[in-house]
């Protein structure tokens, strides 16, 4: 999803309006196809046995304040190595790239979130885990998932209500990369995707 936040269509000409999708809407309309995905191709990672009774995912409500535009990807300046292999959730090594850092103010404090290639993956793409005080708790133990891609200007954006689980939260065959500790948010990020109030 890309051009739910762009302002450009938002022209001054009243006969316009009924076009432009608001925010929440065009959130709420990707989760509605994520689920149709979910419950109905064959790449879903609901196991074939569950999906006719899957109801679809449950969210947090969406909360604009999580979304943070013009975000500029700055160089990785931590003790740790930029090339190192990520664990995953079935004991595999992953060799990664840490691409680089963003800054953004959360909660009175600025906070920082290191994103990471993969090798032989998308180099447009970044890979944002991060852990945050619902882990374990409301959201997975591993760890969350974001995808970012530049915008045309360069920069990026966090945007939380878009944070997803991983596709190993609904069946063990898959291999995902666990979030390294540098990505651990001491606050309660209550956007994006949840775990229903009965699992466990």
């Amino acid at each position: 999803m890309t051009d739910s936040h762009d302002h450009d269509h938002d022209h001054e000409h009243d006969h316009h309006h009924h076009h432009t999708v608001s925010y929440e809407d065009a959130i709420g309309d990707f989760r509605q196809d994520k689920d149709e995905y979910f419950r109905t191709s064959k790449g879903s990672p609901i196991p074939e046995a569950e999906r006719e009774a899957f109801e679809g995912l449950p969210y947090f409500p969406v909360d604009a304040n999580l979304r943070f535009d013009d975000l500029t990807l700055e160089p990785y300046a931590g003790s740790e190595p930029v090339s190192f292999e990520i664990p995953t959730s079935d004991g595999r090594l992953r060799p990664s790239q840490r691409a680089g850092v963003f800054h953004f103010p959360l909660e009175g404090e600025v906070r920082t979130l290191t994103a990471y290639t993969f090798a032989g993956g998308s180099s447009e793409s970044l890979f944002v885990p991060f852990l945050d005080a619902t882990s374990g708790k409301d959201t997975y133990g591993a760890g969350r998932y974001m995808d970012l891609e530049a915008e045309e200007d360069g920069t990026y954006s966090i945007d939380f209500n878009m944070a997803y689980h991983p596709s190993c939260v609904y069946d063990v065959k898959f291999s995902c990369p666990l979030t390294p500790a540098e990505n651990r948010l001491p606050v309660r990020i209550e956007a994006g995707e949840r775990l229903a109030a009965d699992h466990g």
